[in-house]
């Protein structure tokens, strides 16, 4: 684990854990590094796998980049910078996803491959009510109570017969709880303000992307007012699309098992 301190002042936390060509895993808005705990150590066997905390998230602190969408790419470009690898394959899950896919639009030259998964490449009107209502959850009741409210859409409706469900649930709400909630709020409305189709012809690298045939939160499918997976698949001639059953927007967390090994099989 290891601390530095960005050109910005912001003191970002990261960990590399295992050995190969590095994959950077940018977190959803809710979660931190923790986002992929389940995740990292399936992956581990094939990558030197580098989480780390966005300001506000986890252990890392700083005030929101100004910018929107672009000025987080850029502190994430800067991390990059610090990190002894010259390039670097990302892996962005949700929020993390449009971040991952605006740095790689605006600094091609240090990413090599990008897996890009449940994400919208513009948020519909009824993605943005549904932020809306967890926006208002953070001001007024905190984090944690953001946990269960975003798990509610965030699963597929199997998961809850699991029974390590609890268990799962319990540990995201730990996770959140290490969320300021303005830095949630922060980030909830920089997706809000996003269009990141104009984007998707500059991408150019190879580009994984997985999606949860249940995602409820960014859906397959969006209205007329969004730009959904299936959109953003047809713009990128060079991708390969996998969607996976029995699995919600937390899907690295639901089948961590099968996405470990969509990427692997990818980069091979």
């Amino acid at each position: 684990m290891t601390l530095v301190t960005l050109p910005g002042g912001e003191t970002i936390w990261y960990k590399v854990t295992g050995e190969g060509p590095p994959l950077l895993q940018i977190h959803g808005s809710a979660f931190g590094h923790r986002n992929f705990e389940h995740l990292t150590p399936l992956c581990a066997t094939d990558f030197a796998v580098i989480d780390f905390d966005l300001p506000g998230y986890g252990e890392s602190r700083g005030d929101p980049r100004p910018g929107g969408m672009a000025g987080i790419a850029e502190l994430v470009f800067e991390l990059i910078g610090q990190l002894p690898y010259d390039t670097v394959s990302i892996h962005g899950t949700s929020f993390g996803a449009m971040i991952a896919l605006t740095l790689a639009a605006h600094h091609p030259e240090v990413v090599d491959t990008l897996v890009l998964s449940c994400f919208l490449a513009r948020y519909d009107n009824a993605a943005r009510m549904m932020r809306k209502t967890w926006k208002q959850c953070a001001r007024e009741q905190g984090m944690v109570a953001v946990a269960d409210l975003t798990s509610v859409a965030g699963f597929a409706r199997g998961f809850y017969d699991r029974p390590d469900a609890e268990a799962v649930l319990e540990s995201i709400r730990e996770a959140n709880s290490k969320t300021l909630p303005e830095a949630f709020i922060a980030g909830t409305e920089t997706i809000e303000k996003t269009d990141l189709s104009p984007l998707l012809p500059k991408i150019t690298m190879p580009v994984l992307l997985l999606a949860g045939a249940e995602d409820n939160m960014t859906a397959f499918d969006t209205a007329s007012s969004g730009f959904g997976m299936r959109k953003i698949a047809a713009a990128l001639p060079q991708a390969e699309l996998h969607v996976i059953p029995e699995s919600g927007h937390y899907l690295v967390i639901e089948q961590p098992a099968i996405a470990a090994e969509k990427i692997a099989a990818f980069f091979r």
